[in-house]
């Protein structure tokens, strides 16, 4: 037997929140917060708004902590593959490519006939200052979010020929962030939390490293542990620096074991986040970094 219409997916039909009236997910509408409840029209979703109200901050809420304590994946050196070191001192932006590279690569050019070549793109070093903040204008042009956190920090610094003007570096920061930069919030955090062109603001910092912990930063996230913890809320702080330690993050590793010596940390969880801690340190090794930190280390000398 054959009909002319087709089956319908069970899975498509959903019901009105507020007047319980059957119809394709797809064509209904969805409430703009909590993204969880679903109406016919929008006279629907306007009668149920206060009813829903609670509700709908309560999943908000829940929502917000599920991406909060999220393990979010690591970024890769583009050249070498391997996780991202986590200190600015072992990385570099290089304002040729807009790339970000590991100092490992960086040293296996410079031993190699490229020396000072960019190890992505081959183009040389700038020539100046202003050759510098050229191209990184030139990347902002073109929407490249390393750009406006590289030139945030020429700013907050005073260096490179800009002045000093922690204002309008954390300006550059919120665009970097908004591109999707995570140390931009992370540095976000740092002038609220110092009053660095702003007003001090806990609150607001917070706000910050949150948005760069959900954004992958490993720094903010063990600073939402420390500003947890002098809150008063342990308990938080310990499952913020176990994330961290379990990244790579040796103070983050330090506070879980001062945790697990005072019993707010369990045996497993101490054992589990120090097996994770050793495993995300070798992932960023290579002989080329170690390399790469051997040659710092006999040039302060």
């Amino acid at each position: 037997m054959s009909s002319s219409n087709a089956d319908t997916d069970d899975d498509t039909i959903t019901i009105c929140a507020s007047c319980g009236k059957e119809g394709n997910s797809d064509d209904m509408n969805t409430c703009n917060t909590c993204k969880s409840v679903k109406y016919c029209n929008a006279a629907c979703k306007k009668k149920h708004r206060k009813k829903h109200k609670k509700a709908c901050e309560r999943r908000v809420a829940e929502l917000h902590e599920e991406a909060l304590f999220n393990d979010v994946e690591r970024d890769e050196c583009p050249i070498c593959m391997l996780p991202m070191p986590i200190h600015a001192d072992q990385i570099t932006y290089k304002s040729c490519c807009g790339k970000t590279i590991c100092d490992g690569c960086i040293y296996a050019m410079d031993v190699s006939e490229g020396k000072d070549l960019c190890p992505f793109c081959r183009i040389p070093p700038p020539s100046s200052d202003e050759d510098q903040i050229k191209r990184v204008k030139k990347l902002m042009d073109n929407g490249n979010a390393g750009a406006f956190h590289q030139l945030a920090g020429y700013y907050a610094r005073g260096i490179n020929g800009m002045p000093q003007d922690h204002q309008k570096s954390n300006e550059l920061l919120i665009k970097a962030g908004e591109l999707g930069y995570s140390e931009a919030y992370h540095h976000l955090g740092h002038s609220y939390d110092n009053g660095y062109g702003v007003e001090v603001d806990i609150e607001k910092a917070k706000y910050y490293y949150e948005l760069a912990a959900m954004n992958g930063s490993i720094k903010a996230r063990h600073n939402l542990g420390c500003t947890e913890g002098a809150a008063g809320d342990e308990q938080r702080a310990y499952k913020h620096c176990i994330l961290a330690a379990r990244a790579g993050y040796e103070s983050s590793l330090d506070a879980v074991e001062q945790g697990f010596m005072h019993g707010d940390v369990t045996k497993d969880e101490y054992e589990d986040t120090l097996h994770a801690y050793q495993k995300s340190v070798d992932e960023m090794k290579s002989d080329e970094r170690d390399k790469a930190a051997a040659v710092v280390v006999v040039q302060a000398d």
